[in-house]
């Protein structure tokens, strides 16, 4: 069973160094959001579908490590946490933040050009995506790469899907956009990289 997490926290440490790092950035960043004004996080790079805001590149970089708050950022951290380890061994590290920060900027650009036309104010940040785009990523191993998963994980992994599915669109304020183009995304770039990136 791969989601199911057997180290202790130095074997974790060292298993999965981009894991901790992505972790801990997400928290160092809503540390900061927090300390400051209420308008921070549009500061660090929330995206925002208003000019001259929409049309800066790096918030699709950024705005995938901030958080509006504790829960937001409880929610994310413990998906990364516990589900997205098993890609980061079986890509390697460098490979995995390709997947990673690919998926949340394909969910991210999705997103800013559905909602760039609208007349409501939409703001955007958070993991998700990029979360999302590891489940696609995983989807694809069940689908097309068997001896890498067991029975077990693939059941789990479809289970996932289904509530995460359920989740996006009946809860409130959830972008499921983002969620949507970050699956979309993993699913297709991670067939990209294990044909183009060849790991040695």
């Amino acid at each position: 069973m791969i989601f199911i997490r057997y180290e202790n926290w130095r074997t974790y440490l060292k298993s999965y160094p981009v894991t901790c790092l992505i972790l801990a950035i997400n928290i160092v960043m809503f540390v900061l959001t927090a300390a400051g004004p209420e308008e921070a996080i549009l500061e660090y790079g929330a995206m925002i579908n208003r000019e001259p805001f929409a049309s800066e590149w790096w918030r699709f970089v950024a705005s995938v490590f901030l958080h509006f708050n504790f829960g937001h950022l409880f929610s994310n951290s413990f998906g990364i946490l516990i589900f997205t380890p098993p890609m980061e061994r079986l890509l390697g590290s460098w490979r995995y933040v390709l997947l990673y920060l690919g998926s949340g900027i394909v969910g991210n650009l999705i997103t800013m050009g559905i909602y760039q036309h609208s007349s409501i104010v939409h703001i955007s940040a958070g993991a998700s995506g990029a979360i999302y785009g590891i489940y696609g990523a995983f989807l694809y191993v069940a689908l097309f790469q068997r001896q890498f998963m067991d029975e077990a994980s693939r059941k789990t992994l479809y289970s996932l899907l289904i509530v995460g599915i359920i989740f996006s669109f009946l809860v409130p304020q959830v972008n499921w956009i983002a969620h949507l183009g970050g699956f979309i995304g993993g699913f297709f770039i991670y067939g990209l990289i294990i044909r183009l990136l060849k790991r040695r």
